[in-house]
């Protein structure tokens, strides 16, 4: 069967066609087709049997493999910190050696200062650190690095595109000073001279990455790659490169932020979901040690339609306010516009408030905000929500010193959350009182101390009549 000579790569899932067409048959994606030159047909036969036939005539050269057990040694990787706590903190405490992180985020959101000022940190403290850029010249690295006041660092920078010569030179250097980090920024600007087809393309990413990947294995260095993302938020090209590296960090804010958010979805050396905050300011990225204290100090006292909520973002305990605003539509389809949280569990917590405590949002628009540019994921939030929207509706303020949490079912009911005891010390420390919130089976019984009073909510109309009392009260 004759092979064809070209070949349409999707940019979004990797598949491929041999004609063109608008819509990925395989994903769905519209417009992801790219033409590639066609990959050369495999030597000799096909698949598993064809491997299993070369290995019998060549067994007496083939390498196998040492099987082990379960129940061997084990011992942590040795850690190579930056020294700064809260990058050290996403990543799992720091630098594996041979590890690979993958860093995504928005154009300007910080991505190249974070990593210039990671470099120049561990630079400081005796160790080889290489950064390759692809985007931008030798001078504009040195005008950033003046700018951040790190321009004595001993870093050692490359502008390069060319996957071969960026490979020579680390081998060079490799022989001469043994690079701890390399740097590259960022993946979708280099190119591989033995791939036919455009930089940033799936053939070329995954090409690319692999071959960084088995150096930095090879040689025990710690690998970082920059990667673009898309509108969705999502990293460009194929998700296979996900699945390549060790440790997927994202850089969140939201546009009019002055806050980042840098976390982490996936690390095979550490806990995912951790957060770190920076703040950024003249001097570049600033690290927050107590990001819950920043948060309160921005937020209104005694406003309706806000809520404290205390939530868990990995192994921290961070407090946020919830902010909702419920006012009469003039649209025959009323507005829900949400920021930083799930719209979908927005529409069910107002259906839940509608059929259980009969409040009425059928002609009213919704808006809701978490404050501080956050993006808050775990369900603990339903009852914060909840109380901010019936706040706004009641024009009702909630109260300066109290805390919520808690999980909404759809019959009503609250339910009790992982992690109570520490989301209620981290509000005591802040100053809180009280806190609205379900309490799990052992504390109930008083099987523990709380740090601050606690107003147990099982019902979502025990927090519609708390805060009715509350209002009666003034």
């Amino acid at each position: 069967m004759a092979r064809h000579e070209k070949e349409y790569v999707c940019q979004s899932c990797g598949s491929v066609s041999y004609k063109w067409s608008g819509k990925c048959e395989n994903c769905g994606a519209w417009n992801t087709l790219i033409e590639e030159k066609a990959r050369p047909a495999p030597p000799t036969g096909r698949g598993t049997q064809s491997t299993l036939a070369t290995n019998a005539k060549t067994k007496s050269k083939a390498n196998k493999i040492k099987l082990a057990t379960l129940d061997g040694q084990i011992t942590d990787p040795p850690r190579m910190q930056t020294g700064i706590a809260e990058f050290d903190r996403v990543i799992g405490g720091g630098f594996v050696q041979g590890s690979a992180v993958l860093l995504g985020g928005d154009p300007g959101i910080g991505k190249s200062t974070i990593l210039l000022q990671v470099a120049a940190a561990l630079a400081n403290k005796g160790k080889n650190v290489i950064y390759i850029s692809g985007e931008e010249a030798l001078a504009q690295l040195r005008m950033r690095a003046s700018r951040l006041e790190l321009g004595d660092a001993p870093v050692y920078l490359g502008a390069e595109t060319n996957l071969a010569t960026i490979l020579a030179t680390l081998q060079a250097e490799r022989a001469k000073t043994d690079p701890a980090l390399v740097i590259i920024d960022s993946i979708q600007t280099i190119w591989s001279p033995f791939i036919d087809s455009a930089p940033g393309t799936v053939s070329q990413v995954r090409a690319v990455a692999q071959d960084l990947i088995y150096y930095t294995k090879a040689s025990g260095a710690a690998l970082v790659l920059v990667g673009h993302v898309t509108k969705e938020g999502q990293i460009a090209g194929p998700r296979v490169l996900e699945h390549m590296v060790d440790t997927v960090v994202y850089f969140e804010s939201d546009s009019g932020q002055h806050f980042r958010i840098l976390r982490a979805v996936k690390n095979r050396f550490g806990a995912t979901d951790e957060i770190g905050v920076f703040e950024m300011c003249k001097e570049g990225l600033v690290e927050v040690s107590n990001p819950s204290a920043l948060f309160m100090e921005m937020r209104e006292q005694n406003v309706p339609g806000t809520a404290i909520f205390a939530g868990i973002e990995g192994t921290r305990p961070l407090l946020v306010e919830i902010q909702a605003l419920v006012v009469s539509s003039s649209l025959a389809m009323p507005r829900r516009a949400v920021i930083g949280w799930d719209a979908n569990r927005l529409s069910m917590v107002l259906a839940v408030l509608e059929a259980r405590c009969g409040l009425r949002f059928g002609g009213m628009d919704v808006f809701l905000n978490v404050a501080g540019g956050l993006r808050i994921q775990e369900p603990a939030a339903d009852l914060a929500v909840a109380t901010a929207l019936i706040s706004s509706i009641s024009q009702q303020a909630s109260g300066q010193d109290i805390v919520t949490f808690g999980e909404i079912s759809l019959s009503g009911a609250v339910r009790s959350v992982s992690q109570t005891t520490a989301r209620l010390k981290e509000a005591a420390k802040l100053g809180f009182t009280v806190a609205l919130a379900p309490l799990p089976p052992a504390l109930a019984s008083g099987g523990g101390r709380l740090p601050l009073k606690v107003q147990a909510i099982t019902e979502l109309a025990d927090l519609q009549k708390m805060l009715e009392r509350q209002r009666d009260s003034h």
